[in-house]
Protein backbone atom coordinates (compact mmCIF):
# COMPACT_ATOMS: atom_id res chain seq x y z
CA UNK A 1 0.00 0.00 0.00
CA UNK A 2 1.09 3.21 -0.71
CA UNK A 3 -0.92 5.36 1.85
CA UNK A 4 0.86 3.44 4.70
CA UNK A 5 3.14 4.08 8.04
CA UNK A 6 4.38 8.13 7.49
CA UNK A 7 3.07 7.99 3.88
CA UNK A 8 -0.59 8.38 5.09
CA UNK A 9 -1.10 11.72 4.12
CA UNK A 10 1.75 11.81 1.97
CA UNK A 11 0.22 14.87 -0.17
CA UNK A 12 -0.76 17.35 2.83
CA UNK A 13 1.96 19.28 2.47
CA UNK A 14 0.49 20.24 -1.16
CA UNK A 15 -2.95 21.44 -0.07
CA UNK A 16 -3.92 24.37 1.65
CA UNK A 17 -2.77 28.43 1.12
CA UNK A 18 0.97 27.42 1.37
CA UNK A 19 0.87 24.84 -0.98
CA UNK A 20 2.63 26.71 -3.80
CA UNK A 21 5.46 27.71 -0.96
CA UNK A 22 6.32 24.08 -0.02
CA UNK A 23 6.45 23.38 -4.07
CA UNK A 24 9.29 26.09 -4.38
CA UNK A 25 10.87 24.77 -1.14
CA UNK A 26 10.92 21.09 -2.61
CA UNK A 27 12.35 22.31 -5.52
CA UNK A 28 15.06 24.65 -4.23
CA UNK A 29 15.91 21.56 -2.25
CA UNK A 30 16.22 19.38 -4.98
CA UNK A 31 18.51 21.76 -6.93
CA UNK A 32 20.62 22.07 -3.99
CA UNK A 33 21.08 18.37 -3.89
CA UNK A 34 20.80 16.82 -7.15
CA UNK A 35 21.90 19.22 -10.02
CA UNK A 36 24.71 21.15 -10.82
CA UNK A 37 24.69 23.23 -7.58
CA UNK A 38 24.98 20.18 -5.45
CA UNK A 39 27.88 19.40 -3.02
CA UNK A 40 27.59 15.32 -2.98
CA UNK A 41 30.25 15.41 -0.31
CA UNK A 42 28.63 16.64 2.80
CA UNK A 43 25.50 16.99 3.61
CA UNK A 44 22.87 19.68 4.24
CA UNK A 45 22.40 21.06 7.82
CA UNK A 46 19.47 22.01 9.14
CA UNK A 47 20.61 26.17 9.16
CA UNK A 48 21.45 25.30 5.93
CA UNK A 49 17.69 23.90 4.78
CA UNK A 50 16.03 26.63 6.42
CA UNK A 51 17.95 29.38 4.68
CA UNK A 52 16.93 27.41 1.36
CA UNK A 53 13.64 27.13 2.75
CA UNK A 54 13.46 31.04 3.55
CA UNK A 55 14.35 31.89 0.00
CA UNK A 56 11.64 29.72 -1.58
CA UNK A 57 9.00 31.12 0.39
CA UNK A 58 9.84 34.80 -0.76
CA UNK A 59 9.71 33.38 -4.42
CA UNK A 60 6.85 31.74 -4.61
CA UNK A 61 3.39 33.69 -4.08
CA UNK A 62 1.14 32.59 -0.61
CA UNK A 63 -2.36 31.27 -2.39
CA UNK A 64 -5.91 31.79 -1.38
CA UNK A 65 -7.25 28.15 1.27
CA UNK A 66 -10.59 26.84 2.04
CA UNK A 67 -10.36 29.03 4.70
CA UNK A 68 -12.73 31.60 3.82
CA UNK A 69 -9.78 33.79 1.86
CA UNK A 70 -8.12 34.73 5.01
CA UNK A 71 -5.12 36.57 3.97
CA UNK A 72 -3.49 36.99 7.50
CA UNK A 73 -0.79 34.99 7.87
CA UNK A 74 0.10 32.86 11.06
CA UNK A 75 3.75 32.91 11.13
CA UNK A 76 5.41 36.06 12.49
CA UNK A 77 8.91 35.61 10.30
CA UNK A 78 10.27 34.06 7.50
CA UNK A 79 12.52 31.25 10.00
CA UNK A 80 9.48 30.45 11.76
CA UNK A 81 7.35 29.41 8.29
CA UNK A 82 10.43 27.51 6.77
CA UNK A 83 10.70 25.46 10.36
CA UNK A 84 7.01 24.56 9.65
CA UNK A 85 7.67 23.73 6.07
CA UNK A 86 10.62 21.57 7.17
CA UNK A 87 8.70 19.59 10.42
CA UNK A 88 5.48 19.03 7.51
CA UNK A 89 7.95 17.12 5.21
CA UNK A 90 9.80 14.88 7.73
CA UNK A 91 5.84 14.19 9.38
CA UNK A 92 4.33 13.17 6.21
CA UNK A 93 7.36 11.51 5.22
CA UNK A 94 9.02 14.07 1.79
CA UNK A 95 12.32 14.28 3.71
CA UNK A 96 14.06 11.66 6.38
CA UNK A 97 15.87 12.31 9.54
CA UNK A 98 19.27 10.92 9.46
CA UNK A 99 21.59 11.34 12.15
CA UNK A 100 25.10 9.94 12.34
CA UNK A 101 25.85 7.94 15.23
CA UNK A 102 30.13 8.78 14.85
CA UNK A 103 29.71 12.22 14.94
CA UNK A 104 26.19 12.88 15.87
CA UNK A 105 25.44 14.95 12.92
CA UNK A 106 21.90 15.12 11.38
CA UNK A 107 21.46 15.45 8.04
CA UNK A 108 17.86 16.05 6.07
CA UNK A 109 17.66 13.91 2.81
CA UNK A 110 14.99 13.04 0.31
CA UNK A 111 13.10 9.90 1.10
CA UNK A 112 12.60 7.59 -1.93
CA UNK A 113 9.16 8.41 -2.51
CA UNK A 114 9.77 12.83 -2.09
CA UNK A 115 12.51 12.66 -4.50
CA UNK A 116 10.29 10.85 -7.23
CA UNK A 117 7.62 13.08 -6.78
CA UNK A 118 9.81 16.07 -6.46
CA UNK A 119 12.07 15.63 -9.62
CA UNK A 120 8.49 15.86 -11.84
CA UNK A 121 7.77 19.66 -9.89
CA UNK A 122 11.61 20.08 -11.08
CA UNK A 123 11.28 19.58 -14.33
CA UNK A 124 7.66 21.06 -15.08
CA UNK A 125 9.57 24.32 -15.35
CA UNK A 126 12.67 22.88 -17.38
CA UNK A 127 13.02 23.25 -21.09
CA UNK A 128 15.31 20.30 -21.48
CA UNK A 129 14.26 17.03 -22.55
CA UNK A 130 14.85 13.85 -20.22
CA UNK A 131 15.28 10.30 -20.73
CA UNK A 132 15.79 7.15 -19.26
CA UNK A 133 19.29 5.17 -20.50
CA UNK A 134 21.97 3.94 -19.12
CA UNK A 135 23.70 7.50 -17.87
CA UNK A 136 27.69 6.59 -17.93
CA UNK A 137 27.36 5.13 -21.07
CA UNK A 138 25.31 7.47 -22.35
CA UNK A 139 27.61 9.98 -21.39
CA UNK A 140 30.76 8.27 -23.19
CA UNK A 141 28.87 7.84 -26.37
CA UNK A 142 27.87 11.33 -26.38
CA UNK A 143 30.79 12.65 -25.59
CA UNK A 144 32.58 10.98 -28.11
CA UNK A 145 30.08 12.19 -30.42
CA UNK A 146 30.77 15.82 -29.79
CA UNK A 147 34.50 15.15 -30.19
CA UNK A 148 34.24 13.51 -33.99
CA UNK A 149 31.14 15.55 -35.29
CA UNK A 150 31.53 18.63 -33.16
CA UNK A 151 27.57 18.96 -32.49
CA UNK A 152 27.08 21.29 -29.43
CA UNK A 153 23.88 18.85 -28.51
CA UNK A 154 26.03 16.16 -28.05
CA UNK A 155 27.49 17.90 -25.06
CA UNK A 156 24.14 18.71 -23.84
CA UNK A 157 23.11 15.35 -23.69
CA UNK A 158 26.62 14.24 -22.19
CA UNK A 159 26.30 17.00 -19.59
CA UNK A 160 22.69 15.99 -18.55
CA UNK A 161 23.56 12.37 -18.57
CA UNK A 162 25.91 12.96 -15.90
CA UNK A 163 24.29 15.07 -13.66
CA UNK A 164 21.43 11.67 -13.78
CA UNK A 165 24.30 9.62 -12.80
CA UNK A 166 24.58 10.62 -9.14
CA UNK A 167 20.55 10.78 -8.90
CA UNK A 168 20.60 7.63 -9.78
CA UNK A 169 22.79 6.14 -7.04
CA UNK A 170 20.79 7.89 -4.35
CA UNK A 171 17.42 6.47 -5.68
CA UNK A 172 19.56 2.95 -5.22
CA UNK A 173 21.02 3.55 -2.14
CA UNK A 174 17.32 4.91 -0.77
CA UNK A 175 15.82 2.05 -2.69
CA UNK A 176 18.51 -0.63 -0.66
CA UNK A 177 17.26 0.63 2.64
CA UNK A 178 14.01 1.14 2.17
CA UNK A 179 14.01 -2.59 1.52
CA UNK A 180 16.21 -3.15 4.23
CA UNK A 181 13.15 -2.00 6.54
CA UNK A 182 10.36 -3.67 5.14
CA UNK A 183 12.78 -6.83 5.57
CA UNK A 184 12.89 -5.83 9.06
CA UNK A 185 9.08 -4.81 9.45
CA UNK A 186 8.42 -8.13 8.07
CA UNK A 187 9.89 -10.35 10.29
CA UNK A 188 8.69 -7.87 13.51
CA UNK A 189 4.79 -8.47 12.01
CA UNK A 190 6.05 -12.36 12.71
CA UNK A 191 5.57 -13.25 9.12
CA UNK A 192 6.76 -17.13 7.87
CA UNK A 193 10.58 -17.55 6.91
CA UNK A 194 9.50 -18.90 4.03
CA UNK A 195 7.78 -15.61 2.92
CA UNK A 196 10.82 -13.81 4.06
CA UNK A 197 13.50 -15.80 2.05
CA UNK A 198 10.98 -15.21 -0.98
CA UNK A 199 11.16 -11.96 -0.62
CA UNK A 200 15.05 -11.44 -0.55
CA UNK A 201 15.47 -13.54 -3.22
CA UNK A 202 12.72 -11.90 -5.63
CA UNK A 203 14.54 -8.60 -5.17
CA UNK A 204 17.74 -10.54 -6.51
CA UNK A 205 16.41 -11.08 -9.63
CA UNK A 206 14.21 -8.57 -10.39
CA UNK A 207 16.05 -5.86 -9.20
CA UNK A 208 19.81 -6.47 -8.68
CA UNK A 209 20.70 -9.00 -11.62
CA UNK A 210 19.13 -6.60 -13.84
CA UNK A 211 20.47 -3.13 -12.56
CA UNK A 212 22.23 -2.89 -9.69
CA UNK A 213 24.68 -5.89 -11.58
CA UNK A 214 24.60 -3.75 -14.89
CA UNK A 215 25.66 -0.68 -12.87
CA UNK A 216 28.27 -2.36 -10.85
CA UNK A 217 30.20 -4.16 -13.75
CA UNK A 218 29.12 -3.17 -17.67
CA UNK A 219 28.05 0.24 -16.45
CA UNK A 220 30.06 1.25 -14.01
CA UNK A 221 31.40 4.70 -13.71
CA UNK A 222 35.14 2.92 -12.56
CA UNK A 223 35.04 1.51 -15.82
CA UNK A 224 34.51 4.25 -17.59
CA UNK A 225 35.67 7.32 -16.29
CA UNK A 226 39.18 6.92 -17.77
CA UNK A 227 37.58 7.03 -21.10
CA UNK A 228 35.63 9.86 -20.19
CA UNK A 229 38.59 11.68 -19.27
CA UNK A 230 40.35 10.94 -22.18
CA UNK A 231 37.36 11.96 -24.37
CA UNK A 232 37.12 15.21 -22.56
CA UNK A 233 41.37 15.89 -22.88
CA UNK A 234 40.94 15.27 -26.30
CA UNK A 235 37.79 17.53 -27.14
CA UNK A 236 40.02 20.41 -25.08
CA UNK A 237 42.88 20.01 -27.31
CA UNK A 238 40.99 21.29 -30.27
CA UNK A 239 41.77 24.64 -32.07
CA UNK A 240 40.66 27.58 -30.81
CA UNK A 241 38.43 28.20 -34.05
CA UNK A 242 36.65 25.34 -33.33
CA UNK A 243 35.86 26.45 -29.48
CA UNK A 244 35.01 29.34 -30.40
CA UNK A 245 32.60 28.67 -32.77
CA UNK A 246 31.36 25.93 -29.77
CA UNK A 247 31.08 28.52 -27.17
CA UNK A 248 29.18 30.80 -28.92
CA UNK A 249 26.79 28.06 -30.10
CA UNK A 250 26.34 27.02 -26.45
CA UNK A 251 25.51 30.64 -25.32
CA UNK A 252 22.70 30.78 -27.63
CA UNK A 253 21.35 27.68 -26.46
CA UNK A 254 21.65 28.08 -23.00
CA UNK A 255 21.56 31.83 -22.42
CA UNK A 256 20.34 30.99 -18.30
CA UNK A 257 24.32 29.63 -17.49
CA UNK A 258 26.07 32.58 -18.98
CA UNK A 259 28.51 34.15 -16.97
CA UNK A 260 30.59 36.83 -17.47
CA UNK A 261 34.46 35.97 -17.63
CA UNK A 262 33.53 32.34 -17.77
CA UNK A 263 33.70 29.52 -20.25
CA UNK A 264 30.39 27.67 -20.97
CA UNK A 265 32.27 24.95 -22.76
CA UNK A 266 34.88 24.42 -20.01
CA UNK A 267 32.34 24.98 -17.30
CA UNK A 268 30.59 21.99 -18.73
CA UNK A 269 33.79 19.87 -19.38
CA UNK A 270 34.63 20.57 -15.89
CA UNK A 271 31.19 19.51 -14.36
CA UNK A 272 31.15 15.96 -16.09
CA UNK A 273 35.04 15.77 -14.53
CA UNK A 274 33.59 16.63 -11.21
CA UNK A 275 30.59 14.21 -11.76
CA UNK A 276 32.63 11.20 -12.07
CA UNK A 277 35.10 12.04 -9.67
CA UNK A 278 31.80 12.21 -7.06
CA UNK A 279 30.13 9.18 -8.48
CA UNK A 280 33.28 6.81 -8.47
CA UNK A 281 34.63 8.44 -4.94
CA UNK A 282 31.25 9.06 -3.08
CA UNK A 283 28.27 7.29 -4.08
CA UNK A 284 29.61 3.96 -5.51
CA UNK A 285 31.28 3.09 -2.41
CA UNK A 286 28.21 4.18 -0.28
CA UNK A 287 25.90 1.93 -3.34
CA UNK A 288 28.45 -0.90 -2.10
CA UNK A 289 28.46 -0.35 1.37
CA UNK A 290 24.24 -0.13 1.18
CA UNK A 291 24.12 -3.48 -0.51
CA UNK A 292 26.34 -5.49 1.78
CA UNK A 293 23.89 -3.92 4.33
CA UNK A 294 20.97 -5.19 2.98
CA UNK A 295 22.31 -8.64 2.01
CA UNK A 296 24.27 -9.15 5.73
CA UNK A 297 20.87 -8.11 7.37
CA UNK A 298 19.11 -10.30 5.33
CA UNK A 299 21.21 -13.40 6.03
CA UNK A 300 21.27 -12.70 9.59
CA UNK A 301 17.22 -12.17 9.28
CA UNK A 302 17.08 -15.54 7.62
CA UNK A 303 19.24 -17.32 9.56
CA UNK A 304 17.57 -16.23 12.36
CA UNK A 305 13.84 -17.37 11.33
CA UNK A 306 15.45 -20.58 10.20
CA UNK A 307 16.80 -21.39 13.76
CA UNK A 308 13.67 -20.34 15.49
CA UNK A 309 11.65 -22.14 13.57
CA UNK A 310 13.61 -25.35 13.94
CA UNK A 311 14.30 -25.16 17.29
CA UNK A 312 10.93 -24.22 17.94
CA UNK A 313 9.99 -27.93 19.23
CA UNK A 314 13.51 -28.63 20.61
CA UNK A 315 14.81 -29.83 24.20
CA UNK A 316 16.00 -26.53 24.81
CA UNK A 317 13.16 -24.76 24.16
CA UNK A 318 11.25 -27.31 26.56
CA UNK A 319 13.71 -26.75 29.24
CA UNK A 320 13.51 -22.81 29.25
CA UNK A 321 9.98 -23.12 29.29
CA UNK A 322 9.94 -26.10 32.34
CA UNK A 323 12.41 -23.41 33.83
CA UNK A 324 10.47 -20.41 33.76
CA UNK A 325 7.72 -22.20 35.04
CA UNK A 326 9.46 -23.54 37.85
CA UNK A 327 8.54 -22.68 41.68
CA UNK A 328 12.15 -22.64 42.76
CA UNK A 329 13.29 -21.03 39.85
CA UNK A 330 15.77 -18.50 41.61
CA UNK A 331 18.27 -21.05 43.28
CA UNK A 332 17.82 -23.35 40.13
CA UNK A 333 19.03 -19.83 38.32
CA UNK A 334 21.89 -19.31 40.96
CA UNK A 335 23.13 -22.89 40.81
CA UNK A 336 23.23 -22.35 36.65
CA UNK A 337 25.31 -19.37 36.65
CA UNK A 338 27.79 -21.06 39.36
CA UNK A 339 27.88 -24.19 37.05
CA UNK A 340 27.95 -21.91 33.91
CA UNK A 341 30.97 -19.70 35.77
CA UNK A 342 34.03 -20.39 33.96
CA UNK A 343 31.56 -20.37 30.41
CA UNK A 344 32.85 -18.42 28.02
CA UNK A 345 30.59 -17.35 24.57
CA UNK A 346 32.87 -15.57 21.94
CA UNK A 347 30.38 -13.97 18.93
CA UNK A 348 31.48 -12.72 15.44
CA UNK A 349 31.46 -8.91 14.39
CA UNK A 350 29.00 -8.40 12.21
CA UNK A 351 31.39 -5.83 10.79
CA UNK A 352 34.03 -8.70 10.07
CA UNK A 353 31.13 -10.45 8.09
CA UNK A 354 31.81 -10.38 4.28
CA UNK A 355 30.60 -11.99 1.31
CA UNK A 356 31.79 -14.62 -0.32
CA UNK A 357 34.42 -14.77 -2.98
CA UNK A 358 36.23 -16.93 -5.21
CA UNK A 359 39.13 -17.40 -4.32
CA UNK A 360 41.88 -17.17 -7.42
CA UNK A 361 45.40 -18.75 -6.63
CA UNK A 362 48.42 -16.47 -6.05
CA UNK A 363 50.72 -16.90 -8.94
CA UNK A 364 53.88 -19.11 -8.36
CA UNK A 365 57.37 -16.74 -8.93
CA UNK A 366 59.52 -19.40 -9.65
CA UNK A 367 62.49 -17.06 -10.68
CA UNK A 368 65.41 -16.72 -8.77
CA UNK A 369 66.73 -13.30 -7.17
CA UNK A 370 69.45 -12.02 -5.38
CA UNK A 371 69.74 -12.21 -1.75
CA UNK A 372 69.42 -8.38 -0.83
CA UNK A 373 70.37 -7.17 2.65
CA UNK A 374 67.89 -5.41 4.75
CA UNK A 375 67.66 -1.98 5.31
CA UNK A 376 68.40 -0.20 8.18
CA UNK A 377 64.84 0.72 8.73
CA UNK A 378 63.35 -2.15 7.94
CA UNK A 379 65.58 -4.42 10.17
CA UNK A 380 64.63 -1.48 13.21
CA UNK A 381 60.85 -2.14 12.36
CA UNK A 382 61.05 -6.01 12.46
CA UNK A 383 62.95 -5.83 15.82
CA UNK A 384 60.66 -3.36 17.43
CA UNK A 385 57.48 -5.45 15.98
CA UNK A 386 59.28 -8.44 17.83
CA UNK A 387 59.51 -6.75 20.86
CA UNK A 388 55.76 -5.80 21.54
CA UNK A 389 54.87 -8.74 20.47
CA UNK A 390 56.95 -10.61 23.27
CA UNK A 391 55.76 -7.89 25.46
CA UNK A 392 52.01 -8.87 25.67
CA UNK A 393 53.21 -12.36 25.24
CA UNK A 394 51.80 -14.14 28.39
CA UNK A 395 51.34 -18.12 29.16
CA UNK A 396 50.28 -20.10 31.83
CA UNK A 397 53.76 -20.68 33.03
CA UNK A 398 54.29 -17.30 33.65
CA UNK A 399 50.89 -17.06 35.78
CA UNK A 400 51.60 -20.02 37.70
CA UNK A 401 54.70 -18.56 39.04
CA UNK A 402 53.02 -15.48 39.67
CA UNK A 403 50.53 -16.71 41.74
CA UNK A 404 52.69 -18.61 43.73
CA UNK A 405 54.81 -15.94 44.83
CA UNK A 406 51.58 -13.73 45.35
CA UNK A 407 51.02 -16.91 47.86
CA UNK A 408 54.06 -16.99 49.26
CA UNK A 409 53.65 -19.34 52.19
CA UNK A 410 50.11 -18.54 52.95
CA UNK A 411 47.23 -20.76 51.54
CA UNK A 412 44.85 -17.80 50.46
CA UNK A 413 45.48 -14.58 49.27
CA UNK A 414 42.32 -11.62 48.18
CA UNK A 415 42.63 -10.03 44.50
CA UNK A 416 43.12 -6.63 46.76
CA UNK A 417 46.46 -7.94 48.17
CA UNK A 418 47.95 -9.21 44.43
CA UNK A 419 51.51 -7.71 43.92
CA UNK A 420 51.83 -5.60 41.32
CA UNK A 421 55.28 -4.61 40.43
CA UNK A 422 55.72 -4.40 36.91
CA UNK A 423 53.62 -4.55 33.72
CA UNK A 424 53.97 -8.25 33.76
CA UNK A 425 52.18 -8.60 36.96
CA UNK A 426 49.95 -6.11 36.00
CA UNK A 427 48.81 -8.68 32.97
CA UNK A 428 48.71 -12.04 35.39
CA UNK A 429 46.26 -10.34 37.87
CA UNK A 430 44.27 -9.19 35.04
CA UNK A 431 43.99 -13.33 33.93
CA UNK A 432 44.62 -14.43 37.35
CA UNK A 433 40.20 -15.03 37.79
CA UNK A 434 40.11 -16.94 34.74
CA UNK A 435 42.85 -19.23 35.07
CA UNK A 436 41.52 -20.25 38.42
CA UNK A 437 37.86 -20.15 37.26
CA UNK A 438 39.01 -22.76 34.25
CA UNK A 439 41.24 -25.23 36.30
CA UNK A 440 38.13 -25.12 39.07
CA UNK A 441 36.02 -25.97 36.24
CA UNK A 442 38.02 -28.83 35.01
CA UNK A 443 39.25 -30.02 38.64
CA UNK A 444 43.09 -29.66 37.55
CA UNK A 445 43.91 -26.49 39.56
CA UNK A 446 44.71 -26.11 43.08
CA UNK A 447 42.89 -23.11 43.73
CA UNK A 448 39.60 -22.01 44.37
CA UNK A 449 37.96 -18.94 43.97
CA UNK A 450 35.81 -17.47 46.46
CA UNK A 451 34.18 -14.06 45.54
CA UNK A 452 33.78 -11.82 48.65
CA UNK A 453 30.69 -9.57 47.07
CA UNK A 454 32.67 -6.27 47.33
CA UNK A 455 33.84 -4.11 44.95
CA UNK A 456 38.09 -2.86 45.46
CA UNK A 457 40.14 -0.43 43.11
CA UNK A 458 43.85 0.34 42.49
CA UNK A 459 46.18 2.85 40.65
CA UNK A 460 45.51 0.70 37.72
CA UNK A 461 41.59 -0.35 38.00
CA UNK A 462 38.99 1.94 39.10
CA UNK A 463 37.13 -0.74 39.86
CA UNK A 464 37.07 -4.44 40.82
CA UNK A 465 35.51 -7.31 42.24
CA UNK A 466 37.24 -8.77 45.43
CA UNK A 467 37.71 -12.21 45.51
CA UNK A 468 40.22 -15.25 47.34
CA UNK A 469 42.06 -17.37 45.98
CA UNK A 470 43.22 -20.52 48.00
CA UNK A 471 44.81 -23.71 47.77
CA UNK A 472 43.23 -26.80 48.07
CA UNK A 473 46.28 -29.04 49.41
CA UNK A 474 48.88 -28.35 51.44
CA UNK A 475 51.59 -28.01 49.18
Amino acid sequence: MFFSGSHQHFFRPLTGKYREQVVECLRLLYERLYTAKADYGESLTREQILEIFAEALTRAPQLDGDDGGDSESRFRNLREQALWVLNSLLEYGWLEKQVDSATLSTAYPFSRRGRLFTQPLVEINSTRVRTRHRNTRNTLNALEAFASRGEVHDLIDAWEYSERIVADFTDMIAELEERKRELVCEVEAQLLVQQATDEFFSFMESRFQPDLAIRLSADSVEKHRDAIGRVIDRIRRKDRERKAVWEKKLRQLLPELVQEGRSLLWLMLDTIEDRMRRACEVKLPALRRSLQAFTKRADIIIRQLSFLTNQREGGFADLCQRLSNAPQRGVLLSQLGDQLAAFQLRLFDPKQTQLWQRQRRAPVNTRVAEDVPLEEDSRREILLQQMLDQAFNFNSGDLRDYLQQALGRGRRVSSRDLPLRDARDLLAMSHALESAAVGQATGSAGLTVTFTGEVASNDYFAQLDEYYLELKESD
